[in-house]
């Protein structure tokens, strides 16, 4: 049975990247808000958008942040990273940056959004525990293959690793 897991991206520059990696199918994941129900969520506010996001995360084993050029310290992206650790799922990031969007471009590799959150009393990064993957490969057909091939493993680790801290 395919893992269920809430996926965590910067909307509007990897929508069409964020879906590829959802179509792969080995694991389910939470159904993107359309953009004019998006719109309707976010009249509401931070208290609405919040509202959506833990729902959406309901019966989640893994948060997935699929982490394009601008994910890295994303006021939303930082909430969801956030309220899937406090919650005791699994997180992982998969940098996507180097499979095509809609227009056939690739972009410039990210910063590690676990960098801009620090977790307990520690004062560690949090990317001092959580991993992140840059898919191998020197096209965006072979770095699909390469998410296709590990995306499973790389969510069951995340939760190994969540269930040990």
């Amino acid at each position: 049975m395919a893992r269920q897991v809430f996926y965590s991206f910067h909307y509007k520059p990897d929508c069409w990247r964020a879906s590829q990696v959802r179509n792969i199918g080995v694991i389910e994941g939470n159904r993107p808000a359309p953009d004019n129900e998006w719109e309707e969520i976010t009249k509401g506010g931070d208290e609405a958008i919040k509202r959506w996001t833990k729902d959406q995360m309901k019966y989640r084993s893994c948060t997935l942040v699929l982490i394009g050029n601008n994910t890295a310290n994303r006021k939303w992206i930082n909430y969801e990273i956030i309220e899937s650790w406090n919650a005791g799922m699994g997180v992982v990031g998969i940098y996507i940056h180097g499979l095509k969007n809609q227009e056939g471009y690739i972009s410039e590799k990210g910063e590690n959004p676990f960098d801009y959150i620090t977790y307990g009393n520690t004062g560690k990064k949090l990317s001092t525990i959580v991993r992140c993957y840059d898919p191998s490969g020197v096209n965006s057909k072979e770095r699909y293959e390469w998410i296709s091939k590990y995306i499973s493993a790389a969510v069951e680790e995340a939760i190994k690793i969540r269930e040990n801290n």
